[in-house]
This record gives C-alpha cells, structure tokens and sequence, in this order.
C-alpha cells in the first residue's frame, strides 16, 4: 500500500520543527513504530530538506512544500519543494564552519537522492529511507 501526504507550511525557521512533527505523525499513524530507524531518519531528513527551503528559498517566495510517502515495503520517500530553481549541492566544509553540513546528513542517511526541476516552478529536493531489512 502506498500513502502519501502532502502539505504546506510558511517560509520561517518555527515550520521546520512543524514538519518534522507532521511527518512523525503521519509515518506513526501509518504503522511505523517510534523507535523505527526509518522514522527517526525520515524526520532528520525532513529536518534537513526543510531548512534548506527555509534558509535558501527565493526572498519572496511565502511557503513551501513537505511530502512524505510511505511506500508498502516500509521505506519512505521525502519530498520538499521550493521556488528557486537554484540545485543544492555537497560542499567541502571546514571544522569551525557552522553550516554547510546538511547535505552530508542526507547523503549519509538517504539511501539515495536527488532533486526534481519544476521548471519555472522550482525544484524538489527528495530523499528515500529504505526499511531495515
């Protein structure tokens, strides 16, 4: 079975914390356990994608989107959408930087990802947490 839920949230940094919570009760309501290592990675991702858009999203643009489908297998794919048409990237980062270092979380805990063009529209940054095996 497939569910996804899709919703959207204001460009300011409290909604960060507002979708990891969404996604933590949408995935919960969907059967997945507390202490699953997929939900607690589905909601750092979250975290992460959703700061992005916060923090890097065009200065006018007033929302952006969070989706989180959970797939029959127990994986969950995470989706955050925003206006800029500007791809993130991995950068090399010092030690005593204090950003810069998202995109390696998600590069670490996603088993793959990558972003969508919505062409005029912007982008979608996504990230699939396969189930443990």
């Amino acid at each position: 079975m497939l569910r996804r839920n899709a919703f959207r949230l204001p460009r300011h940094p409290a909604s960060v914390g507002l979708a990891r919570r969404r996604v933590r009760d949408h995935l919960a309501d969907w059967g997945h356990d507390a202490d699953d290592p997929a939900l607690a990675d589905a909601v750092l991702l979250v975290s992460e994608l959703a700061t992005n858009a916060v923090r890097h999203g065009p200065l006018l643009e007033r929302e952006f989107e969070v989706a989180v489908t959970a797939l029959a297998d127990g994986s969950c794919l995470i989706e955050v959408s925003d206006e800029s048409a500007t791809e993130p990237r991995l950068r090399s980062v010092n030690e005593w930087e204090e950003h810069g270092r998202g995109l390696h979380l998600v590069e670490h805990l996603a088993t793959t990802w990558g972003v969508w063009s919505r062409g005029k529209h912007g982008k979608t940054v996504w990230a699939l947490v396969t189930a443990p095996l």
